[in-house]
């Protein structure tokens, strides 16, 4: 059975909502903010709710905005103090003195690149702390450290293995891991936040599983921040075909066309897509077309948002 990627989990969700099936163990909250933003909390908080999910126990906060990919300054200034709030929100009860914030993904693949830069917009001061004393930025700044492990073509190493290594020397308190995901709705590239304290598993959303980061796997709590980027291209062509045959519904001899499709189910619809495009479009990825305008954008976004996190 094909398998419809997404890294989000607010649209695993959504599958179960569509046939009005209720999980139980898993709670979900909206709260909307201004004209266009919405953020959704869904709390996985038993076994049974993350084995039905697919998911680890653990908190997932959704920030979807329409305007998210717009070149508005103070709009994405606003966005990053809300981002902030939940950051804080979702730090462990423990307290956190140091934090290493790890930029994953591909510096030479656009779409891939939301990781790296982030960690080009961090402020580090770590290195400033041991040298100078904790008190040269005031009491309420972390020591902050940053790391870009690349990818494992580009190292031979697992960023695991790389960011474990670096642990080991400077022991921090968190790791917060910054990734580009891939999304089941196109509606959602480059518009939607998803952060979450119960790691992350790079490339899953691709089908490219690497080693989890999580707080099992490193030793201590594990953030997960991330921005869908692509969509497969699977997913693409099945809307269309459904948007298409519902606007031809009307006349009488493609009604029973379209009936028979929706009645194949979401996840059968996809893979016979998946087998139609077969073999030279089922494993593509798609991307939008200003992708690097909305990489550096959101990268200062969710950079700004982490500074914050740790600055107040």
């Amino acid at each position: 059975m094909y398998e419809i990627r997404t890294d989000l989990a607010l649209e695993d969700q959504e599958k179960y909502e569509a046939d009005n099936v209720e999980i139980k163990g898993v709670r979900l909250s909206k709260q909307k903010m201004g004209e266009d933003i919405v953020i959704t909390t869904m709390s996985i908080d038993t076994e049974n709710g993350a084995k039905a999910m697919g998911r680890p126990r653990g908190s997932y906060v959704t920030i979807e905005a329409s305007s998210m990919d717009d070149d508005d300054e103070a709009y994405h200034q606003s966005l990053a103090k809300k981002l902030a709030e939940i950051i804080q929100n979702l730090l462990p009860k423990q307290k956190v003195e140091s934090v290493l914030v790890v930029g994953l993904g591909n510096r030479n693949v656009t779409s891939d690149s939301l990781g790296p830069k982030v960690a080009d917009q961090i402020f580090i001061t770590r290195h400033m702390m041991r040298e100078f004393g904790t008190s040269i930025f005031g009491e309420k700044q972390k020591q902050v450290s940053a790391i870009v492990p690349g990818v494992m073509a580009q190292t031979g190493m697992e960023s695991s293995e790389i960011i474990r290594g670096v642990m080991e020397e400077t022991k921090p308190d968190l790791v917060i891991a910054v990734d580009a995901l891939a999304a089941r709705n196109t509606k959602r590239l480059n518009r939607t936040i998803q952060v979450t304290n119960t790691g992350i598993h790079p490339g899953s959303g691709v089908g490219n599983h690497r080693n989890p980061l999580n707080e099992e796997s490193l030793g201590v709590p594990v953030l997960a921040i991330g921005i869908p980027t692509v969509v497969d291209a699977a997913t693409i062509v099945g809307d269309t075909m459904s948007e298409l045959l519902h606007a031809l519904s009307g006349h009488q001899e493609l009604h029973v066309l379209e009936h028979s499709y929706h009645s194949l189910g979401e996840a059968r619809q996809h893979e016979l897509v998946r087998e139609l495009l077969a073999p030279q479009l089922n494993t593509m990825y798609v991307t939008g077309k200003d992708i690097d305008a909305s990489i550096e954008r959101l990268s200062m976004t969710i950079g700004n948002a982490i500074n914050l996190a740790f600055q107040e």
